[in-house]
């Protein structure tokens, strides 16, 4: 059989990512190239949480200590809120052993590199990553294997870091069934506010509207929602601490695309009060067009 990739992976934090990590390294898929690690180990700083993964038996060992599930890892993948990066590597360096490889899963990727990199000691490598792939759903019971299939993993190596460790983080998200890239972080950050960011922002916005109609109004939107609002509410379902972090560690690519949107919108609303039909023709083709284009690249 293949060598693993790393005779020992430790994921910190058990949350959709997080676990579904440690299920798809735990039980590699039929015909699976090479394994992820020879051994799982798991932590999450939540005794109910540590407490319900070894139920589910998610990992060969879940550790009770932060940095007993480090010691000796070849890899550790931070799969914590962006906001607690900083005080989690922090607390896990002095642990780990030289020659081995940092990780992240972060939404944000210049709050985590200005957060961990001067942290580093000499001998660990920091490859900062964020898979794009999830649901709205939160926890260790909330992962599955197949989460990454298909999707993309994005990686944002430092401009002075470890090509070799770059490669091995890569081939870790292909081997949990995703596509990988390298991308610069400040650019990673504003892609991001376009494509989830701002729609997490709006999503929580309509619903925090609609939560603000008064009595009947608001009885009647939840009764007679139709797909469109559903489809918000299945966004804004998603982890608020998580998000708040986001939120807060991207604010400058986020406000930059929240400024168009809202520019885009009052165009569209004078459009509609001005009975502009050609324009308000254009702007829905333009949705359909990019629809269709994500159709096309298996990512709809």
């Amino acid at each position: 059989m293949t060598e693993p990739l790393f005779a020992r992976l430790a994921v910190i934090g058990l949350g959709l990512i997080g676990s579904s990590v440690t299920r798809r390294a735990l039980h590699p898929t039929p015909g699976q190239a090479q394994p992820i690690a020879g051994e799982v180990v798991a932590y999450d700083a939540s005794p109910a949480v540590q407490a319900r993964a070894r139920e589910l038996g998610i990992a060969h060992r879940v550790a009770e200590d932060a940095a007993d599930a480090v010691r000796d890892a070849d890899c550790v993948m931070l799969c914590v809120p962006v906001g607690a990066m900083g005080r989690v590597a922090a607390e896990l360096l002095p642990h780990m052993k030289a020659g081995a490889i940092l990780t992240d899963v972060g939404s944000t990727k210049q709050s985590v590199i200005r957060e961990i990199r001067p942290l580093l000691p000499d001998g660990i490598a920091f490859v900062p990553g964020h898979p794009l792939a999830g649901t709205e759903y939160s926890g260790p019971d909330a992962g599955f294997a197949t989460l990454f299939d298909g999707r993309w993993s994005l990686l944002t190596p430092l401009e002075d870091g470890d090509p070799a460790a770059a490669a091995r983080v890569a081939r870790l998200w292909q081997l949990c069934g995703a596509q990988t890239q390298e991308m610069e972080p400040a650019h990673h950050d504003k892609v991001l506010a376009i494509v989830s960011h701002l729609p997490h922002l709006i999503a929580f916005t309509i619903c925090s509207t609609a939560d603000d109609l008064e009595g009947e109004s608001r009885a009647e939107v939840l009764r007679f929602a139709a797909s469109g609002f559903r489809d918000f509410t299945r966004i804004a379902a998603s982890d608020p601490v998580m998000w708040r972090d986001v939120f807060l560690n991207n604010k400058e690519a986020l406000l930059e695309m929240l400024a168009r949107f809202s520019e885009d919108a009052q165009a569209l609303a004078r459009a509609i009060r001005w009975g502009d039909e050609a324009f308000i023709v254009d702007r829905i083709e333009r949705g359909r067009r990019i629809r269709r284009s994500l159709i096309e690249l298996n990512q709809a």
